[in-house]
C-alpha cells in the first residue's frame, strides 16, 4: 500500500520545520520563477543546481554545514553564468559546461562519504524530515534576503527582463541587475534543494511560473498565481509524502506538473 494515514496525527509534528520551509520556498520560488521565465533562464537553473549539489556534497563529506556548501556552490555557478553569459547562446553553453562538472564533482564526494545513505539520497531528491532547527534558520535568512532584494529591484528588474535594450537606453543598469539576479537565483536554488533535491529543483523555480504565465498576462496576477501554485505543490507534496514510503520529490513534481497541464488547458480554452 502506497499511502497509510492511520497515524497521521502523530507524524505531522515531525514535519513542522519542513512545512515552514516549504511555505517560505514556495514564496521564493514563485517570485524568482517569474523572472526566470521572463529572462528565459530555465536551463541556467538546472546548471546552478548541479554546482549547488556539488557544494552541498563536499561539505557533507567534510562534516560541514550542508546549506552553507550549497550556497557557495550556487553562488559560484550564478556569478560565472552571470558574468560570462550575457547573451542567451553564451549562457546556455556555459551552463552546459558547468552541469556535468558539478554533477560529477558531487557524485565523487558522495561516493567517498561513509555516512547514512539517506543523506546522499536526500541531496538529489529531497528529504521530508531532514530540516532541523539550524537548517530552518539558515533557509529563513536566505529566503528573507531573496524576497527583500527582489521587492527592492522589482520594477527595474521587470523592465530589464521584458526589454533590456530599451531599459538600458532609459538608464537602467541592466548589466548589474543581471548579475544581481543571478546571485538571487543562486540563493534560491541553494535553499530549494534542501527540500526538493538538486535534480528536481526546476519543479519549484520554473514550473509554477510557467503555469502562471499561461493563465494570466497581468504583471500583478502572475507572481501571485506563481506563488500559489508553488505553495500547493510543496505543501501538498509534503503532506502526501508524510503518509507514504516514497520521497517528497515525486509528489511535488507531480502536483506541479498537473497544475501546469491544467494551466495549458485553460490557456487553450481561452484562446479558442
Amino acid at each position: 500500500m502506497i499511502f497509510d494515514f492511520s497515524n497521521y496525527d502523530q507524524l505531522l509534528p515531525l514535519v513542522t520545520n519542513s512545512l515552514i520551509v516549504g511555505a517560505m520556498l514556495a514564496v521564493v520560488g514563485g517570485l524568482v520563477g517569474v523572472f526566470v521565465i521572463n529572462r528565459d533562464m530555465s536551463f541556467a537553473v538546472h546548471g546552478i543546481s548541479e554546482l549547488s549539489f556539488a557544494g552541498a556534497s563536499i561539505t557533507l563529506l567534510v562534516g560541514g554545514n550542508v546549506v552553507f556548501g550549497s550556497v557557495i556552490g550556487s553562488l559560484v555557478a550564478a556569478i560565472v553564468i552571470g558574468i560570462l553569459g550575457a547573451k542567451a547562446k553564451e549562457r546556455n553553453s556555459i551552463t552546459a559546461v558547468l552541469m556535468p562538472f558539478g554533477l560529477g564533482l558531487g557524485i565523487l564526494a558522495l561516493s567517498l562519504y561513509q555516512g547514512r545513505a539517506s543523506n546522499k539520497f536526500g541531496l538529489l531528491t529531497g528529504q521530508i524530515v531532514a530540516v532541523d532547527d539550524p537548517q530552518l534558520m539558515s533557509i529563513s535568512v536566505i529566503s528573507a534576503i531573496v524576497v527583500v532584494t527582489l521587492l527592492i529591484v522589482w520594477r527595474p528588474l521587470t523592465f530589464a527582463s521584458v526589454d533590456s535594450e530599451v531599459a538600458a537606453a532609459r538608464g537602467v543598469a541592466t548589466r548589474s541587475l543581471s548579475v544581481l539576479f543571478m546571485v538571487i537565483l543562486g540563493l534560491a536554488v541553494a535553499a530549494s534543494i534542501q527540500v526538493v533535491g538538486a535534480l528536481l529543483v526546476l519543479s519549484l523555480l520554473v514550473t509554477p511560473a510557467a503555469a502562471a504565465v499561461r493563465v494570466s498576462k497581468s504583471p500583478l496576477v502572475i507572481p501571485l498565481l506563481s506563488v500559489a501554485f508553488a505553495m500547493v505543490s510543496v505543501i501538498g507534496g509534503i503532506l502526501l509524502a508524510l503518509g507514504s514510503s516514497l520521497p517528497i520529490s515525486p509528489y511535488v513534481t507531480s502536483i506541479s506538473f498537473l497544475i501546469y497541464l491544467v494551466a495549458r488547458v485553460i490557456a487553450w480554452v481561452k484562446n479558442r
